[in-house]
């Protein structure tokens, strides 16, 4: 397993891969394929959940989940997001949720949306003990307050607020950020100015690292794909067919045979 000196390490000799799990067998095939982390983002939400964003997600959510994915992957450095408002209206709250998530779940490390404005939570979290990853570009906890899911870093003032805002969790003792959906331009800077990896999602090649909600990456949702999102396979279609396959031969009377019958 990698540690989170091993990860930042990792800055300018190779990329990082990171993919999402939130239960048992996602996590069981992420550690076979020796992925670099493994998170349990709160976008369980709408991926595990069916809702429409991650907002009402909870501790004891991420808490379930993430002792599921511990199971299938002992052996793989696994974070787990704080939703919200588990720790933005104190730093008691984060400390005390954070300390929570660690003890009862098992993750290796926590991660917080926020830049400047959630400097004392990681500061206090991160003196506790617990590693915490930043978040900063697209925040999806904040979508009401953006009004969807805007592509960030477009202008001059929002590349250097995102410079600043990474520099002030780099200083706070993060060690490593996510960068979401962040202009690939913007986000190469970004990369540069920091000493610990970036890992990227919708911002761009020059990243120290990627990662993808992993039921996007395997094609489960033939609906909407994000523009960042390359699919690896296209599974959700696949799996209707085998489905429909076995419903049909359940009313016909093909299943169970002989072979499947004691």
């Amino acid at each position: 397993m990698l540690h989170i000196n091993a990860i930042k390490a990792l800055k300018n000799k190779r990329k990082i891969v990171m993919l999402t799990a939130y239960e048992y067998i996602t996590a069981f095939l992420l550690e076979k394929a020796k992925v670099d982390i493994i998170l349990v983002g709160d976008s369980l939400g709408m991926v595990f959940q069916g809702r429409k964003e991650t907002i009402p997600v909870t501790v004891e959510d991420m808490i379930y989940h993430t002792k599921a994915v511990k199971r299938g992957a002992p052996d793989t450095f696994v974070i787990t997001d704080m939703p919200f408002m588990s720790y933005q209206a104190s730093v008691a709250d984060a400390v005390r949720n954070a300390g929570k998530i660690i003890k009862q779940s098992g993750a290796n490390a926590v991660k917080i949306e926020g830049g400047k404005e959630i400097i004392p939570q990681v500061k206090a979290v991160i003196g506790i003990g617990v590693p915490v990853m930043g978040h900063i570009g697209l925040q999806p906890q904040s979508v009401k307050k953006y009004g969807g899911y805007p592509v960030m870093g477009k202008t001059e003032d929002e590349e250097k607020e995102l410079i600043e805002n990474a520099r002030a969790l780099e200083k706070a003792g993060v060690f490593a950020i996510t960068l979401e959906k962040v202009k690939a331009s913007a986000a190469a800077k970004i990369t540069k100015a920091v000493s610990v990896p970036v890992i990227g999602i919708g911002s761009g090649a020059k990243c120290d690292g990627q990662v993808l909600v992993t039921h996007d990456m395997l094609g489960f949702f033939p609906d909407f794909t994000p523009k960042f999102v390359k699919k690896y396979d296209n599974l959700g279609p696949r799996a209707l067919k085998a489905i429909v396959k076995f419903s049909d031969d359940v009313k016909s009377g093909k299943f169970p045979s002989k072979k499947q019958s004691y």
